[in-house]
């Protein structure tokens, strides 16, 4: 049987647990979370297990990238729950600091990004959120000293500015996306997914159906417009209140004018009643 998790939940314990891991050989994963974990976030620990020698997981419900409507303070918080399922990972340390501790009193820095921040997808409907999540990963990034960083495609904008973050600051981290762990329906995993009602989480598989057939469609070689326009109307049509249905140049996430400008990547946002899905697909 492996040794529970070392819990660290300040930055000493946080350090004494690293500079043990350090002073063995071996790379050291980080799989950066804010809890309520479900199966894609096991896939990650277990690509993690995978790739290094000893996995660390943070679980931090961080405020920074909430804008003021929206639901930091009843986001899904499971720690007993999400404890237990790293246990039996065999995850080495699981960080879980309190905001004032990643969040002193008189902070004031933070870490703007450009590039795939600024692609005209998440930023534009959550002008905060970039900021918020660059500045929270750079100091997990710093605190927890990993050799590689594992993130779910889910969040294709996310791991793209993650990404580009690593490279520009020279953290040495690597940054490694999973693919989408996704429901037997093809609902893509989400800790928000307990938001929807039972009807609505009928409909929900509808995003991830509609992408795959626009997808089909431009392999095809369908009109790029037809095709996307197309699609938007089956999901509006489903229910959904869309925010975008793009394609995207998959590394640069730049707008594109044809298949011929790929690779491609499909990528959507749509409130399914007060529920923000999002998710993407290659094409």
């Amino acid at each position: 049987m492996s040794r529970p998790p070392i819990i660290a939940r300040t930055l000493p314990a946080l350090r004494r647990a690293l500079d043990g891991f350090h002073a063995k050989s071996g790379a050291i994963a980080l799989v950066p979370t804010m809890g309520a974990l479900h199966d894609g976030h096991v896939a990650l620990v277990r690509l993690a297990k995978r790739r290094a020698a000893r996995v660390a997981v943070s679980i931090f419900v961080n405020p920074s990238q909430f804008a003021p409507t929206e639901d930091f303070g009843s986001y899904p918080r499971t720690w007993k729950a999400d404890v237990a399922r790293l246990a039996a990972e065999g995850v080495d340390l699981i960080w879980n600091p309190d905001v004032k501790t990643m969040y002193p009193a008189g902070f004031a820095t933070r870490i703007l990004t450009e590039g795939p921040a600024t692609a005209g997808l998440e930023d534009r409907f959550r002008p905060h959120f970039f900021a918020g999540v660059a500045t929270v990963v750079g100091k997990l990034f710093m605190q927890c000293r990993p050799d590689i960083a594992l993130f779910g495609e889910k969040d294709f904008q996310q791991l793209r500015v993650v990404a580009q973050m690593a490279r520009d600051l020279d953290l040495g981290v690597r940054v490694i996306g999973a693919p989408t762990v996704r429901e037997r329906d093809g609902l893509a995993m989400s800790s928000r997914n307990v938001y929807l009602s039972p009807e609505q989480r009928r409909v929900a598989p509808v995003l991830y159906r509609t992408m795959k057939a626009t997808a089909q469609r431009l392999r095809g070689g369908d009109d790029l417009d037809a095709a996307m326009a197309g699609g938007a109307e089956l999901i509006t049509a489903a229910g959904f209140a869309l925010d975008y249905f793009e394609a995207r140049h998959a590394q640069t996430l730049a707008p594109v004018q044809s298949i011929k400008d790929g690779p491609i990547r499909l990528l959507v946002a749509a409130m399914l009643g007060s529920t923000r899905l999002i998710d993407n697909v290659a094409v």
